[in-house]
């Protein structure tokens, strides 16, 4: 080739270079562009740990594998304010593009027009469809013949006990408490009697938080097993032969008088009215309290009980039964099976995101998915046993184990992928070793607290809710009642029941009833 053409092969090779590089910045750009940005908001796994990392792998492989760009932020760790956050965003139709709901604020964005149906989904999702979306599960976010959520297992069921300090019973030589009269005993021994030996009045017999449900109303859940003494757990009873508002019962007032001694005798931590989940677990890590309910996990897994083991290396939790009430009656608290509700916003549908996010959930359940949502990293986060279960032994890095505080952070959105199988929870709960020597698993205390007497409440969840101002009476006035700034006696409290029937309680029994007779909810 002579050196003309030379220069003019070289000219024509730099033009066509040229050409191509806006070329391929178009291709480029285009590229970014057909990415589909989602918004999803979520309930964490462990409300303790922090989020995703910026770096978390399956931002990337979301990105370049479904041509998605995802953006996630963690609910509040109350339920309640998780309530308020998502109703705010609903009212100002600013919802995200997908979120977890529970089912009563879940309800009243359905009827407010600003969740999208999800029956068209289905068919896009046939292997997630067919391992979480049973028939039962979209019967429960079915609206007026619609599907408005994608509803998977929610939550393992009996996964709460009542639980003492077995070290403190043991340094006072206490037995364990069965009756309410000895629960008192016992209460009152670690609020007055330095169970812990540390020379302070420092400690109480009992610590709890407000954590109110549709399905546990007036005091909430942490307060329930004093109420299952008196045979009046939860909102309602479910029953064929004595279905209704159990704080229409007369034993109510029993349970609620119980209560109140606790309170009057200050055996119960005072922080309590002011609590919340986070701070009612860093009280008894800390060693405020002596007894409690208490969920497996966020008792007994590795991480989770890391701080109380620091703080008390010879301390112990026992799970224990509930107290027996003077006619015999005992009870954890209520249960049923749930289901945890993911919704789409009207708005995500509207701009076409449907088939994107269906994408996402599929994902999910694809053995890449769940075991990156589930474990972490294989290798890194967990390997697998020689039975092909999940594990966090032989990983180069014990701290970023998934059952480690180091490690949580890249399975919080878990929720979206367990469930529940009998291998799952073995890997979930793995055993471990507590700082005195003792061999300990959530999934053994998982097991212990089932055991233990319950009260079945299947279909509470879905009955008619209380307005607004029904609600808000029926929680200040038993608040009211236990802090004094009412007289509980009987007259008074006779009175609070009338003014509640007035305002329209017993019009919401009635309501009750009837649908739970029409949908055969009574047991």
């Amino acid at each position: 080739m002579n050196k003309h053409l030379r220069i003019l092969v070289g000219l024509a090779l730099c033009l066509l270079m040229a050409l191509s590089l806006p070329a391929q910045g178009a291709k480029e750009q285009a590229s970014e562009q057909a990415l589909t940005p989602i918004t999803m908001w979520y309930a964490a796994l462990m409300t303790e740990a922090g989020p995703p990392p910026a770096d978390w792998v399956v931002y990337d492989i979301v990105r370049d594998k479904l041509g998605i760009e995802l953006t996630l932020t963690a609910l509040p760790s109350s339920e309640d304010d998780q309530d308020v956050k998502i109703q705010a965003a609903g009212a100002a139709n600013n919802l995200p593009d997908v979120f977890m709901v529970r089912r009563t604020p879940w309800l009243r964005l359905v009827k407010q027009g600003v969740i999208a149906d999800v029956d068209d989904m289905y068919p896009l999702m046939p292997k997630r469809t067919a391992e979480m979306y049973t028939p039962e599960s979209r019967a429960y976010t079915t609206y007026n013949g619609k599907s408005y959520g994608l509803a998977s297992p929610g939550a393992i069921i009996k996964n709460e006990g009542v639980v003492i300090r077995k070290d403190w019973l043991d340094r006072l030589g206490l037995e364990v408490p069965k009756t309410t009269e000895e629960y008192l005993n016992v209460m009152r021994a670690f609020t007055f009697d330095d169970p812990d030996g540390n020379g302070k009045d420092d400690t109480y017999g009992f610590g709890a938080f407000l954590e109110i449900t549709p399905r546990e109303e007036g005091l909430g859940r942490r307060l329930d097993p004093f109420f299952g003494a008196f045979g009046v757990a939860g909102t309602w009873n479910m029953s064929k032969d004595n279905f209704g508002l159990n704080i229409r019962k007369p034993a109510y007032y029993d349970a609620l008088a119980f209560v109140k001694q606790l309170v009057d005798e200050r055996l119960i931590d005072p922080n309590w009215l002011s609590y919340r989940k986070d701070d009612f677990r860093a009280a008894w890590k800390q060693g405020r309290f002596g007894i409690m309910r208490e969920q497996n996990a966020a008792l007994a897994m590795e991480a989770n009980y890391k701080p109380f083991d620091m703080n008390f290396p010879n301390g112990q939790w026992m799970v224990i039964d509930p107290p027996v009430g003077p006619e015999g009656k005992s009870s954890v608290g209520v249960y049923s099976v749930t289901y945890r509700i993911t919704a789409v916003s009207a708005k995500a549908a509207k701009e076409g995101k449907k088939e994107a996010i269906a994408r996402l959930f599929e994902w999910m359940s694809s053995d890449e998915g769940y075991y990156l949502l589930g474990w972490g990293v294989e290798g890194v986060n967990y390997t697998f046993d020689k039975d092909g279960i999940p594990t966090a032994a032989g990983i180069p890095d014990p701290e970023l184990a998934y059952t480690q505080p180091k490690g949580r952070p890249v399975i919080q959105l878990a929720n979206l992928v367990y469930r529940y199988t009998d291998a799952e929870l073995k890997a979930t709960f793995p055993t471990y070793t507590t700082a005195n020597g003792r061999s300990q698993s959530a999934l053994d205390v998982l097991r212990d607290m089932q055991t233990r007497a319950w009260t079945e409440d299947t279909g509470a969840d879905t009955l008619p809710l209380p307005n607004d101002d029904l609600k808000r009476f029926y929680e200040q006035g038993v608040a009211e009642f236990i802090t004094g700034r009412r007289v509980l006696n009987q007259a008074n409290w006779k009175a609070f029941v009338t003014d509640f029937d007035r305002l329209g309680g017993k019009a919401w029994e009635d309501e009750a009833r009837a649908y739970a007779q029409e949908n055969g909810l009574l047991l």
